[in-house]
């Protein structure tokens, strides 16, 4: 007789080592325990069990903790020793291959992977780890890697630039499982972490209604929001009676359109539409509008379905032909933008 599937998470968190990062190298070992924590919590309450793996890499790349239950991980500080140069293709090659050699026996697994850079490639082809490779073959051992992985894979990459960013699309990372962090302050690495817990929380709450694995973990676009979604993640329509949705005409203050547009402004009742990237606190609703038919859907699940944990992270809108975000705002002042619309909840 057999019983349900455990659903059982491999998280690998492969982390710069190189000398550049050595002014943030105490906040990384914060952001990463912080990062266990989060996992530990949610592993918790959604009753899936996690198991995290953590490699660092500079001239060569050295796994330090493998596979291990997420309830017992120690903190990265002992671990975490910066110096060298960035060998990052072949972080990413070796991780990968040794990942794939996990037993998937009894259970549904999943992989996820995070690799956080502060720089570009400049050392794999005499890595250890890649040997006699030429910057060219590397690239394409990853960019094949990652298309011949199985849909229970999910390999995504924080790069410091929009070259980074180029460079991470060219080895065949998808587009939407990148993300662009801000290398030169401990801030902008508290940002990234909060990226990383963000795309996390999407994973885990996908796996829960039985999805596997994501090629859009840093996405607000299609791949994330669309039909399929929004029935996955329990989403119901608004009574059109309940909402108006209100064209914004010129820059103005939000109470002071809705006031001028005939309508009672209460704290809260008002959504604007993301159309930038921006913070959005923990205690903020989610709007999702269906373009074709106007219709809105929101709840607290319109926050699971973009991975929202919490705690205040930053947001930023990606295309999306069929579906529009909307935030609810808190503030009288808050700047609409023209050529935006408004949803307000009667």
């Amino acid at each position: 007789m057999s019983g349900a599937q455990n659903y059982i998470n491999h998280v690998a968190l492969v982390l710069d080592a190189s000398s550049s990062m050595s002014h943030l190298s105490r906040k990384v070992v914060d952001v990463a325990d912080q990062q266990i924590a989060y996992l530990a919590r949610r592993s918790k309450e959604l009753d899936q069990e996690t198991r995290v793996t953590v490699y660092v890499f500079a001239d060569s790349v050295e796994c330090v903790i493998y596979d291990k239950d997420v309830l017992r991980m120690p903190s990265l500080k002992q671990l975490y020793r910066v110096g060298g140069m960035t060998a990052l293709l072949a972080a990413t090659l070796k991780s990968q291959r040794e990942l794939a050699q996990t037993a998937q026996l009894y259970g549904d697994h999943s992989f996820l992977t995070f690799v956080l850079t502060d720089g570009q490639e400049n050392a794999s082809h005499r890595c250890p780890d890649a040997p006699a490779r030429s910057p060219r073959e590397l690239v394409q051992a990853v960019s094949q890697l990652i298309a011949t992985q199985q849909d229970n894979w999910t390999l995504a990459v924080l790069v410091p630039d929009q070259m980074g960013k180029r460079e991470a699309m060219q080895c065949g990372f998808p587009k939407d499982n990148v993300a662009i962090w801000d290398a030169t302050s401990t801030q902008g690495l508290e940002e990234a972490g909060q990226v990383i817990q963000q795309a996390t929380e999407n994973f885990m709450v996908g796996r829960a209604r039985g999805i596997r694995g994501s090629r859009a973990v840093f996405s607000t676009g299609a791949d994330a929001v669309n039909k399929e979604t929004i029935e996955a993640a329990g989403l119901t329509p608004v009574n059109p009676s309940e909402y108006q949705l209100i064209p914004v005409a010129r820059e103005a203050a939000i109470r002071e359109w809705v006031v001028e547009c005939g309508h009672t402004y209460r704290t809260g009742c008002a959504f604007y539409q993301l159309s930038k990237s921006e913070k959005i606190q923990a205690k903020k609703q989610i709007a999702v509008l269906e373009k074709k038919t106007d219709r809105v859907y929101t709840g607290p699940q319109a926050r699971s379905l973009l991975g929202l944990p919490d705690t205040e992270v930053r947001v930023h809108p990606d295309r999306n032909d069929d579906f529009t975000i909307f935030v609810q705002s808190t503030s009288v002042n808050r700047k609409l933008i023209p050529h935006t619309r408004l949803l307000l909840m009667l």
